[in-house]
Order: structure tokens, then C-alpha cells, then sequence
């Protein structure tokens, strides 16, 4: 037998609260915070730039993890058999096996020919091709484009007033597919040789990204980013004999690393 749902139940009693209801909404607060309860503001400030740094001109294996720990982002390699610095592409290959993630190994050719730049560059997982000499626009493109590979491209500006004359938005417009346009100073052969070239004669306004080089030190590298970091799209740096021990081409010593790159951060304040 089942039971008659449609039947209109009896009314209950109403429910007497045993005890009184408490209201759930909090009362405004009228005491202010102590400093001690209140959370602290972030005090962190976080610097305006973060200048990418190129340590070149590597030899050792010790120089390599001195410079990666100084906080180096990019580690160079000159493949110019002229230079007191050269190492082969067997050499950079070794050296360039010990860099960690994220520090990207450059190798710096000068007026080399196509085949051999582009076996050097497959010899070196990530590596960036930097051209040094005389090469054209369609020399750079022809090494790298094959492979989708960045190179950069170095302007040699002449030393003093003469570096007035030097077109550098047309050089930049020329390599224009390069990924930036490093400055250095123009000696004889190739290479800055540890000279500037005066950075208040460079255009007011570059569209590239540029790398600053060229007699680069703790001691002047401030006054080289502050100068030169207005007038492009974003600026790096790229060092070699000012990171060195003195008279000793290839020879990196890890204090003066930590030195420029201190300042370097000091800049990006």
C-alpha cells in the first residue's frame, strides 16, 4: 500500500531559537592597523634597463666560467687567425660545450669565406656569427641565411673628429638583417685594439639595436651607456681588453669581469 502523496500536510509548529542569532556581518573597523600588523610595501626597485653583456676574445676554459658566473650574457670567440686571441673552430667548439643555458656563444669572423663560416657555426650549438671585416651585406646573408642564423654586423667608426663623417644610419640601413650593429674603433687591421672612438659624434636617433664596443672598462662604461643608450632601439656591450690581465692578450682575469659588470648594473639604475 503506498502512502497518499497528494495529502496536504498539518502545519508545524514554528521553531523557537534556543538561543539568539548572531549577525554575520562584521562591525566597521574603527582601530587602524599597528605598523606592526600592516603588510610592508615592496621596496624592491627594479632598474630601468638590463644591459646585455658580450665578454670576447676567450681562450680558457677557466676564463669561459669566470665570465659566466660575472653574469656575462654572451660569450665571443675570434675565428681571425691574425689575432692574439684566435682560437680554432675545433677550440671554440670545446670551450663553447661548457656554457650553461641562456649565454649565447658569438664567433667573430673576419673577411672569411662562406663555407667555412658556416662549418664553424654548425660546430657550436646556438652560436651567433659576428662579421669583423670587409664583408657586404649579401657576404653576411649568404653565410647565415641558409641556416636562419643571427649574425651581427661590426661598424669600425674612426678614431676622433673623423667619426663625424662615418654614415652609420646608412650602414645600418645597408644591414639592415643583421640582428645589431656593434660599434668598435677602427685601427690598423681589425679589431678595436683597445681604443674609443668618440660616442658624442654618433646620430642622435639610430633605428638598430646596437652593442657598444671597443677600449670598454669598468672605468668608462658608464659614461659610454648613458651617452650612446638614447640613441637606438636598445644598447649592449661588448668587452675584451678591459676584462684582461694587462699584457696578456687571451688572458681573462675573473676580478676586473665582476668589476665591469658591476658597473654595467650601475648604469642600468
Amino acid at each position: 500500500m503506498t502512502a497518499d502523496l497528494s495529502a496536504t500536510p498539518a502545519p508545524s509548529e514554528p521553531m523557537t531559537p534556543s538561543k539568539p542569532i548572531i549577525a554575520t556581518t562584521a562591525a566597521p573597523l574603527t582601530t587602524p592597523l599597528s605598523a606592526s600588523t600592516a603588510t610592508p610595501a615592496a621596496t624592491t626597485v627594479q632598474p630601468a634597463h638590463r644591459t646585455r653583456i658580450k665578454m670576447c676574445g676567450l681562450t680558457r676554459e677557466q676564463d669561459v666560467d669566470a665570465a659566466v658566473a660575472a653574469g656575462a650574457d654572451a660569450i665571443g670567440f675570434v675565428l681571425y687567425a691574425k689575432s692574439p686571441r684566435f682560437v680554432s673552430p675545433e677550440r671554440a667548439a670545446t670551450l663553447a660545450s661548457r656554457l650553461p643555458p641562456f649565454v649565447t656563444p658569438v664567433l667573430l669572423f673576419v673577411n672569411e669565406n662562406t663555407t667555412y663560416i658556416r662549418a664553424a657555426c654548425a660546430g657550436v650549438a646556438g652560436a651567433i656569427a659576428q662579421f669583423h671585416g670587409d664583408e657586404s651585406p649579401q657576404d653576411c646573408w649568404a653565410a647565415c641565411s641558409p641556416d636562419q642564423r643571427p649574425y651581427l654586423r661590426a661598424a669600425r667608426i674612426p678614431l676622433g673628429e673623423a667619426g663625424r663623417n662615418f654614415d652609420l644610419l646608412k650602414f645600418a640601413q645597408d644591414y639592415s638583417q643583421a640582428q645589431a650593429i656593434l660599434l668598435d674603433a677602427q685601427v690598423d687591421g681589425f679589431g678595436g685594439g683597445g681604443h674609443t672612438f668618440t660616442w658624442s659624434l654618433l646620430p642622435p636617433n639610430v633605428n638598430a639595436h646596437l652593442v657598444l664596443s671597443g677600449g670598454l672598462s669598468a672605468a668608462n662604461v658608464i659614461d659610454g651607456i648613458t651617452q650612446l643608450r638614447p640613441r637606438c632601439k636598445t644598447l649592449a656591450v661588448d668587452v675584451s681588453s678591459g676584462i684582461e690581465v694587462p699584457g696578456h692578450k687571451g688572458i681573462k682575469d675573473p676580478g676586473r669581469m665582476r668589476e665591469f659588470v658591476a658597473a654595467v648594473r650601475q648604469a642600468d639604475q
